[in-house]
């Protein structure tokens, strides 16, 4: 089978039928809350599982031959005893480890069902998926891969897993979560195990925690469930995974410590992020809000606003073993030191970007999603003074309904299309508002002031609201990605030989590595899939040789080419402040201010038109991504982590795109 259809069997494209998916809250809203939580859970773990406390565990881990090997060799390096460097192990051990108890899962069932019942008014889950998975989890260890778009995400699949009687996983966390007052506890008995965000060279901890998730995998302890992008995504559009985790969960497999493991990807779609407008703002660079318990409290004004529905999408089962069927030799796996195992981390890469493309081919497009493609698509000053008619958006949400469907889009959209339409914009309310025919972006309210707000606030109060319109049309990117690259392609090298274009598709795919996911080494069933979804709705012509326009697809070409201007648009003005004269080394906390002030200026001056450039996501990866075409590289000497400019370079990548 090929990654292709892998990952379209995971989910049915088209318009979502939504008798495929139950509303789990339709009967906690007829029944008792606290019969719920208290009723008999009678869960069907793991048949080879023999029964381990969470204490077991954790003297399992201490005594590995792996740690063991570890902390005599960081003894000698350190001139420590080995008890002394062992106490440590113990320590992060401690700090780290969860200790699962039902109590606790209960007491997070009652209240986790107060608490979606105010901010929901549905969560669909597919059931086919849920009942894939129960009968997996009892015949090998099971690795749950969910996206991650908001802290919601952290608490939904346990509470899903408990309403049928389904074993509840242990989940990794940040440490923040952890030092949280009363919560931090309840969290860590509710199965979260809890990992420092900056591990670095700790050769001590990656021990202790590789061996803490292998010991989980190689027991069939419980479920285990990782975010494999590594971080929540401000920006709702999927991350560059981490393969650090995906590396330990595997690595028990590759070594033949167990038969087989499987990976569930979980797609998780919101109509509206709780997290909105707060991500918004970090992207804008106001610093993150510390987690902790008064700040969740403080956070309890969110139970009064309304959410819409959220779907959960257990995706299809995936063995592991099946998966590297001729892609691995675990034999060889066995012979190469643990430190050079190339082998595996090409395969960790692989598989980690698939599950990711699976999550998204299983995410639910809502709506709303194509009504926010279309209205950044619109000039800023159609939407903060003229306003966009409402017929007009209307229509053309119709007519990318269809292109959506035509590319294999699940759509969320189960009521007439006018009452979708108005409910959507009701429902964002606090990014955009129809008044007398006509849409409106909504700009933060100007608090009482002293003094007249600025120019550059001005740009800063409309760029929030431009961020949190460009986070649901993130959601659908994955759709169309592909054909907008072709199309860019196509636009920019006025050329119509299949040869030419597939190289300036590469060139697209390898500069926008950060922006969108693409599995390693496919570059050319992406570039044929992009030609036949171009062919499909009618904007060209394919032969052997060539690839030519066609009169009747130019709507659809001109859209798609809208589609990644505000990337394209924003790499440039890191392209343009990168080559002005005195950049040469500089740091990552000097580039993105610096960066920010030059796309305000530039946005004030009538230069640029996309509020996007001052995304810090955006301005990071394309930092990372002239790393990787070495226009760009880390001095390695350096303690700040400074980077040394090639403006020869900068200029070319540059001077590519300046034609579009």
């Amino acid at each position: 089978m090929s990654d292709r259809a892998e990952y379209r069997d995971s989910g049915r494209a088209g318009l979502v039928d939504e008798r495929q998916f139950v509303d789990i809250l339709e009967e906690r809203r007829h029944s008792s809350d606290l019969g719920h939580a208290l009723r008999t859970f009678n869960p069907h773990p793991y048949q080879g599982a023999a029964p381990c406390s969470a204490a077991e565990l954790n003297k399992a881990v201490l005594e590995a031959q792996y740690l063991r090997y570890v902390t005599k060799e960081i003894a000698m390096e350190t001139g420590s005893s080995v008890e002394e460097v062992r106490k440590e192990a113990c320590g992060i051990l401690e700090e780290m480890s969860q200790n699962l108890q039902l109590g606790f899962i209960r007491l997070m069932g009652y209240t986790l069902t107060k608490v979606f019942k105010r901010l929901f008014t549905s969560i669909f889950v597919n059931m086919e998926g849920l009942n894939m998975l129960q009968q997996a989890i009892q015949e090998t260890p099971v690795i749950l891969m969910p996206n991650h778009r908001s802290y919601v995400d952290f608490l939904i699949i346990s509470y899903i897993l408990f309403t049928y009687d389904i074993p509840v996983p242990v989940i990794a966390a940040g440490i923040p979560l952890a030092g949280m007052k009363m919560v931090g506890e309840i969290l860590r008995r509710s199965g979260a195990f809890f990992i420092r965000r900056a591990i670095g060279s700790d050769k001590l901890y990656w021990a202790v925690l590789s061996e803490y998730v292998k010991a989980i995998v190689r027991k069939g302890y419980a479920p285990m469930e990782f975010y494999v992008e590594g971080l929540r995504s401000r920006t709702l559009k999927s991350l560059t995974p981490k393969l650090g985790m995906m590396h330990m969960v595997l690595e028990p497999y590759f070594k033949g410590e167990v038969f087989d493991i499987t990976l569930v990807p979980i797609s998780i779609s919101y109509d509206r992020v709780l997290e909105e407008s707060l991500l918004a703002h970090e992207l804008l660079g106001v610093p993150k809000p510390k987690e902790s318990t008064m700040g969740l409290l403080k956070a309890s004004k969110v139970l009064q606003e309304d959410y819409g529905t959220m779907h959960v999408n257990f995706g299809r089962p995936l063995s592991v073993r099946q998966l590297c069927h001729g892609k691995i030799n675990r034999c060889q796996y066995n012979l190469i030191p643990r430190s050079k195992s190339s082998l595996q981390i090409c395969t960790d890469l692989w598989l980690a970007h698939l599950m990711v493309r699976i999550q998204e081919e299983g995410s639910l497009i809502s709506p709303w999603s194509l009504m926010a493609c279309l209205l950044l698509q619109a000039p800023i000053t159609v939407l903060t003074e003229e306003g966009l008619l409402w017929q007009q958006l209307t229509e053309k949400t119709l007519w990318l309904r269809k292109l959506a469907l035509d590319y294999g889009a699940r759509l969320n959209w189960s009521a007439p299309d006018s009452d979708v339409m108005s409910s959507a914009v009701a429902l964002h309310c606090s990014i955009v508002h129809r008044k007398a025919g006509r849409v409106y972006l909504v700009q933060e309210e100007e608090l009482a002031r002293k003094r007249p707000i600025s120019l550059e606030e001005g740009v800063t109060r409309t760029a929030a609201a431009v961020l949190m319109l460009a986070s649901y049309r993130n959601q659908l990117l994955h759709v169309f990605v592909r054909p907008a690259l072709l199309a860019t392609a196509i636009h920019i090298t006025k050329s119509t030989q299949r040869n030419e274009l597939f190289t300036f598709f590469c060139f697209l795919q390898d500069l926008f590595s950060y922006e969108f996911i693409f599995i390693p080494d496919k570059l050319s069933q992406d570039f044929e899939e992009a030609c036949l979804l171009l062919k499909k709705c009618g904007a060209v012509h394919i032969s052997q040789q060539e690839v030519t326009l066609s009169d009747m697809g130019l709507e659809a070409l001109s859209f798609l080419q809208a589609l990644l201007q505000p990337f394209i648009d924003s790499y440039q003005v890191m392209f343009r402040y990168l080559s002005e004269e005195g950049v040469n080394v500089f740091t990552e906390k000097q580039f993105l201010p610096a960066v920010r002030n030059l796309a305000t200026k530039l946005i004030l001056s009538g230069e640029l038109h996309t509020y996007e450039a001052l995304s810090s996501d955006t301005q990071k990866n394309v930092l990372s991504a002239l790393r990787r075409l070495e226009a760009v590289t880390k001095l390695r000497a350096s303690e700040q982590n400074e980077y040394k400019v090639n403006k020869a370079a900068v200029r070319r990548t540059g001077d590519i795109l300046c034609k579009f």
